[in-house]
C-alpha cells in the first residue's frame, strides 16, 4: 500500500495579532491555524498554499515567530499558545520537515506574545499570567530554552505586545531592555543586566499618551545611523499609531518639537515632552516622543517596520480593514499616510458577504520590503506585492481556510470539485487551477456566508447543493453564472446543463439577511426593480456590475471569495423541529433525505424532499429515537441507510423501481455498543454491503443476508472511530480509509470475496489532523491512477491525500 502525500491543505489563519511570523531568510510564512502552525511558502510560483502542519498544542497557537540565525536550511520556530505551552521547532526550509525539540509548560496562563533578540538566541514571552518570561535558547543544551527571568507586572495588567532590544550591536546578551504593553494605556520599558550570570531587571521608563490597550510594538533603527538612534512604534486600540525615538546618551535638553509631533493630536496633553531614561552596563538610551499618526477608523492591531533597506516604512494594521504604509517626508520630516491598501468605505458592509472583512489583525513584511501580508477575520491571508514598472500595488493570489471546525465534506458527483462547511458559517468551494502541466487546489468560490453555524452539505447535481445548519430549513442552492465561467476558465470543467446566459450573473445577500438573493445582470437585464430599498437597488447593482471581474485567469482573491462568489438559494425544505444533523442526496438526483438532532423518537425522524418540485414525500421514515448522524444511498439508490447516537443502524428500500417513496426494510438496535458516528456503502456490483463506525472502537462490515444484514467482519482501532469511507477499485478490492477522534488517520486494503482485510497501514502524523476527523471522502475519479481522499477535521483544516 503506498505511503501518503499531501496535495492540498486548507485552513485559516488565528486571529491573532502575534499569530504569523514570515521568515526573512527563508522566505517562509508560519501561523496559528486552529492548535497547529501552518508553514506555507506564498511567493512561490507553484501556488501550493500550506504544504505542511506542526502540532503539540492542545488549543489555538497565539504567537508565532522565528528566531534570527545564520542557517538558511535549520531554522527555530518558537510558538505559544492558549494552553499556557511553549513549543520550539526546528524546520528545515527546503524540505519543510519539522522537528519538535522542545514542549514545556511556560506559564500559567495563555501566551499572548513572543518577541526575539538579534543575537545568541534570547527571546521574551507575554503571559496572560501578567508574567513575561526570559529565554535563552541553546542547541547545543538538552534542554534547548533555558529560563533566565521573570517578571512580573505591577500594576498588574495583561500584556498583549513585546520587543526586545539590544543596548550594544554585538554577539552578546548581556543587557537588554524589554517594552511592554497590553491591558493598560501605559507602555512599560524594563532593563535587564547580567543576563549571562544573575539577570537582574528593572523598571526605568513609563510612557503614556495613548487611551486604549496597546496592541503591537515595532522596534527599528532609525535613519541617521551616526546617532546609533532607534524608533519604537506602538499601535493601540484608541486608533493612533505613536512613534518614539530612543537617542544614544543623555538629552542635555529637550529640542523643539518638530512638525510631526504636531499633526492632528486629539488633545493637547497627549503630547509630552517628558524625557526618559533607560541604562544597562554603561549604555543610556534617552526616550522621547517622535510622532503621532492619524488615519485608522478603528483599533490598530499591528504594527510592523520594512526590513528593506533605504527610507523608513511602517506597515499598519487596522479593524477598519486597511494597512496602510508610513513614510517621513524628505524634506520636512513629517510622517505621512504613503499608501492605503484594502477596502476603501464605499465597499464596506455589515456582513463579510457584502464586503467587510471584519478587519485585519495583522502586517507582515517579506525581506525585500516588496511585499506585504495580512491576516483578515475570515482567516483569510491578503497579499500585496509592488510593481515596480507600474509604481503600484497588486493583489496576489493568498491563502483561505475556515477558521472553526469543519463539520462537511462533500464531492461533486464526478470529482471536480469539493465543497466544505464549517461552524464559521461558511460553505466553500474547492478545486483546481489548471495552468498546462502545472495545477494546485484553491478555493474557487465562498457559495454560502450564513448566521448559524453549518453542519452537513451534499451535491444535489453538479451545479446544485444543499446545505443544513443549526436552523430547522435547509436551503438550495443554484450555480450562478459567475462561477460557472471560473470553473471553466481555471478547472477547465463546464457544470451546467443549462444555457451559462440564462444563469443569474451572481448572488448577494441583504445586510442582516440569510437568504442568498440571485442577482442579475443589470446591463444585459436592463433596469433594477424601482420598488426594491434603495440599499437594496444600490448592492445589487454594485454585486452586478463588478461580478465580470471574476473572468480572470487567476482564482478569485479574498475580496472577490467574500462579496462575490456566493451562489443564489434556490429552495428552503420545511420540516425539521430542530437543528439539522445530516443530509444526503440519491445518486439519480431525485430525492434529498434529511435528519435533525434529536432527544425523542418523534424528531428522530428522516424526511424525504423529491427533488423536482421540493415537496416533501410522506410520510416520514421512523425508526431512530435519538440523533441520525449519518445518512447515506446505496449506490443504485435502491436503499437508503441511517445511524444514530441510539446505537442503531436502519435500512430502508424504495417502495417501487423508480420511485421516491421508502419504506424499512432492516434494523439493527444494537449495531454497535456506543453510538454510531459514521456509515458509508460499499460501491460495489457483487454484494449489497454497508460499514458502521462507532464510539465503541470498531468499523463493522454489513452483508445483506435474505430481508437483513449480518455482519462478517470487525476492524478494532485504539480510539473511538469518528468517520469512515470505502473506495472499490475494478478487481473488486477495497481501500477503506478510518479517521479516529484524535485525528489518526489509517488505510485498509482486502478483497470482498472472499471478505478479508489484507493490509493496515498507519498515515503519518505530518498527514493527519491533530483534532477528530468528521468526515472522509474518496474522490470520484482517479488522477494519474492515484486515489485521492478529501478529509474534514475539528482541527479547521480541509485536506486531500494522494495514496
Amino acid at each position: 500500500m503506498q505511503s501518503a502525500t499531501s496535495a492540498y491543505i486548507s485552513t485559516g489563519g488565528n486571529r491573532h495579532p502575534s499569530a504569523a511570523d514570515w521568515d526573512h531568510q527563508s522566505n517562509i510564512l508560519a501561523f496559528g491555524a486552529g492548535q497547529n502552525i501552518a508553514i506555507a511558502r506564498p511567493l512561490d510560483i507553484a501556488h501550493n498554499g500550506v504544504q505542511a502542519t506542526l502540532s503539540a498544542h492542545k488549543d489555538k497557537v497565539n504567537a508565532v515567530k522565528f528566531l534570527p540565525s545564520n542557517d538558511r536550511v535549520e531554522r527555530t520556530l518558537l510558538c505559544g499558545g492558549a494552553d499556557c505551552s511553549l513549543s520550539v521547532w526546528l524546520l528545515n526550509s527546503t524540505t519543510l520537515k519539522a522537528k519538535l525539540l522542545r514542549f514545556l509548560k511556560a506559564h500559567d496562563g495563555a501566551i499572548n506574545a513572543i518577541s526575539v533578540s538579534k543575537f545568541n538566541g534570547v527571546f521574551a514571552t507575554a503571559s496572560a499570567d501578567a508574567t513575561v518570561k526570559i529565554w535563552c535558547y541553546d542547541l547545543q543544551n538538552d534542554d534547548c530554552s533555558k529560563l533566565l527571568h521573570a517578571i512580573t507586572l505591577a500594576p498588574r495588567y495583561i500584556p498583549l505586545a513585546l520587543v526586545l532590544g539590544e543596548f550594544k550591536e554585538e554577539q552578546s546578551y548581556d543587557s537588554l531592555f524589554l517594552v511592554v504593553g497590553g491591558t493598560r494605556n501605559v507602555i512599560q520599558v524594563y532593563a535587564f543586566s547580567d543576563l549571562r550570570t544573575k539577570a537582574s531587571a528593572k523598571l526605568q521608563a513609563s510612557l503614556s499618551g495613548h487611551d486604549g490597550w496597546i496592541r503591537s510594538l515595532a522596534l527599528t533603527r532609525a535613519e541617521q545611523q551616526e546617532h546609533d538612534d532607534l524608533l519604537l512604534a506602538s499601535a493601540s486600540q484608541d486608533k493612533y499609531v505613536r512613534l518614539w525615538r530612543l537617542s544614544k546618551g543623555n538629552l542635555s535638553r529637550l529640542s523643539t518639537m518638530g512638525p510631526s509631533e504636531q499633526i492632528g493630536a486629539p488633545v493637547e496633553s497627549s503630547l509630552t515632552s517628558k524625557v526618559q531614561t533607560v541604562e544597562a552596563s554603561g549604555v543610556k538610551y534617552s526616550v522621547t516622543f517622535e510622532a503621532l499618526l492619524l488615519g485608522h477608523e478603528d483599533w490598530v492591531y499591528g504594527a510592523a517596520w520594512s526590513p528593506g533597506q533605504g527610507h523608513l516604512q511602517l506597515l499598519t494594521a487596522s479593524a477598519d480593514s486597511s494597512l496602510t504604509i508610513w513614510e517621513p517626508d524628505p524634506d520636512s520630516g513629517i510622517w505621512i499616510n504613503h499608501i492605503h491598501l484594502g477596502e476603501i468605505s464605499g465597499q464596506k458592509g455589515s456582513t463579510s458577504a457584502t464586503g467587510s472583512t471584519g478587519g485585519f489583525w495583522n502586517g507582515l513584511w517579506s525581506s525585500d520590503g516588496g511585499t506585504v501580508f495580512t491576516l483578515g477575520k475570515t482567516g483569510s491571508w491578503r497579499i500585496w506585492q509592488y510593481d515596480r514598472e507600474q509604481s503600484y500595488w497588486v493583489q496576489f493570489v493568498g491563502l483561505s481556510g475556515h477558521v472553526e471546525s469543519v463539520t462537511d465534506i462533500c464531492w461533486e458527483r464526478q470529482g471536480q470539485y469539493l465543497l466544505s462547511t464549517s461552524s464559521d458559517q461558511t460553505t466553500r468551494l474547492h478545486g483546481r487551477w489548471e495552468r498546462g502541466a502545472t495545477s494546485s487546489w484553491h478555493e474557487l468560490s465562498r457559495p454560502q456566508i450564513h448566521g448559524y453555524d453549518l453542519n452537513c452539505v451534499a451535491c444535489v447535481r453538479a451545479d446544485q447543493f444543499v446545505s443544513g445548519a443549526d436552523e430547522k430549513p435547509l436551503r438550495v442552492f443554484n450555480e450562478p453564472r459567475a462561477i460557472a465561467n471560473i470553473l471553466k476558465s481555471l478547472s477547465r470543467i463546464s457544470l451546467s446543463p443549462h444555457d451559462i446566459d440564462a444563469l443569474p450573473n451572481t448572488a448577494s445577500i441583504p445586510v442582516l439577511g440569510l437568504s442568498n438573493k440571485a442577482v442579475a445582470n443589470v446591463e444585459e437585464d436592463g433596469p433594477l426593480d424601482a420598488d426594491a430599498p434603495a440599499d437594496d437597488l444600490k448592492e445589487e447593482a454594485t454585486v452586478s456590475a463588478i461580478s465580470s471581474t471574476l473572468d480572470h485567469p487567476k482564482p478569485p482573491l479574498e475580496d472577490d471569495l467574500a462579496r462575490k462568489t456566493l451562489w443564489p438559494e434556490h429552495e428552503k425544505l420545511y420540516g425539521h423541529g430542530y437543528e439539522i444533523s445530516s443530509v444526503t442526496a440519491s445518486n439519480d438526483h431525485s430525492v434529498i433525505a434529511t435528519a435533525c438532532k434529536s432527544s425523542s423518537i418523534d424528531h428522530a425522524v428522516i424526511r424525504l424532499f423529491d427533488c423536482n418540485d421540493w415537496h416533501e414525500i410522506k410520510p416520514a421514515l421512523s425508526s431512530h429515537s435519538l440523533t441520525v448522524t449519518r445518512l447515506q444511498f446505496s449506490p443504485d439508490d435502491q436503499m437508503l441507510l441511517s445511524v444514530g447516537r441510539d446505537r442503531q443502524w436502519a435500512v430502508f428500500e424504495r417502495v417501487e423501481q423508480g420511485g421516491t417513496a421508502y419504506k424499512l426494510r432492516a434494523s439493527n438496535p444494537r449495531g454497535h455498543s456506543r453510538m454510531i458516528l459514521d456509515a458509508a456503502w460499499v460501491p460495489s456490483t457483487q454484494l449489497r454491503m454497508f460499514l458502521t463506525a462507532g464510539r465503541d472502537k470498531s468499523v463493522k462490515f454489513w452483508v445483506s443476508e435474505g430481508e437483513s444484514f449480518v455482519c462478517k467482519a470487525t476492524i478494532s482501532r485504539d480510539l473511538p472511530v469518528t468517520a469512515v469511507a470505502v473506495n472499490v477499485d475494478a478487481s473488486d478490492t477495497f481501500s477503506l480509509a478510518i479517521g479516529e477522534e484524535n485525528g489518526q488517520l489509517s488505510l485498509h486494503a482486502g478483497t470482498l470475496s472472499p471478505l478479508m482485510v489484507k493490509d493496515s497501514t498507519i498515515v503519518a502524523a505530518e498527514h493527519c489532523p491533530s483534532r477528530s476527523v468528521t468526515r472522509l471522502a474518496w474522490r470520484p475519479r482517479t488522477r494519474d491512477g492515484q486515489a485521492e481522499l478529501a478529509v474534514a477535521s475539528q482541527d479547521t483544516s480541509v485536506r486531500i491525500l494522494i495514496f
